[in-house]
């Protein structure tokens, strides 16, 4: 078979090295949001809850995970360059600094790597609008949010697990917030006047005409402490 770029990779990649590349980085990207959590005052209790949701997930599962994290929670990956993580992925997998070095100065693998990077965790959504409403779509062109809102706001917001956090929405002059699930799932019935975002849980503040209330993840009006 003739060797070419668009075929050289399926037909002559290491399939071991490329896992192992793919395993270390997962682990760099764990401690990035490590990083993340402290830099939010997070305590050591929200650091093993976040281990905690990831223990027992497989890799892919775990990439999938972070890449949605980092989409929830845009500032987690503020800073990251994905270089510094691959060379460090590149190092941890090397048994020797000869080798080493040989992996960082092939360009073209260096760069392949790199693309698998940004096509694993770089998975932001995409808010559409469609004749005056507004919906929104995952990474590969999925509806999460079928385009039928007056208004929408995804909550970029610190969260020390893997939570979903809803979407805080308007209908027919009504807030309310929905699941980007794909399914618009009203996660709070829509009845208040306005719907704000906190900075800590709970997360949601609103308002029906001048009484206040706040709202957890789950859409339940909860008791401020």
């Amino acid at each position: 078979m003739e060797i070419t770029p668009d075929n050289f990779e399926a037909q002559y990649a290491d399939p071991i090295e490329r896992l192992q590349i793919r395993h270390f980085v997962c682990k760099e990207m764990e401690r990035q949001i490590h990083r993340y959590i402290k830099a939010m005052h997070g305590s050591k209790k929200h650091l093993l809850r976040f281990e905690e949701h990831l223990k027992d997930f497989s890799l892919e599962e775990k990439e999938q995970a972070i890449a949605r994290y980092f989409d929830l929670n845009r500032k987690a990956a503020s800073g990251l360059d994905l270089k510094i993580t691959l060379a460090r992925a590149m190092a941890n997998y090397s048994d020797t600094y000869i080798y080493l070095m040989q992996l960082l100065q092939d360009e073209t693998k260096f760069q392949r790597y790199l693309n698998m990077i940004c096509e694993i965790y770089c998975q932001n959504h995409e808010i559409i609008e469609h004749e005056g409403k507004f919906g929104m779509l995952d990474h590969h062109g999925n509806v999460l949010v079928s385009p039928q809102y007056d208004f929408l706001r995804t909550c970029y917001v610190y969260v020390d697990d893997l939570v979903t956090i809803p979407v805080i929405a308007q209908k027919n002059g009504k807030m309310g917030l929905i699941a980007p699930d794909g399914k618009d799932t009203t996660v709070a019935p829509f009845k208040y006047d306005d719907i704000s975002l906190r900075d800590e849980p709970p997360y949601f503040e609103a308002w029906i005409g001048t009484r206040r209330c706040l709202l957890d993840t789950n859409g339940n009006e909860v008791r401020e402490e």
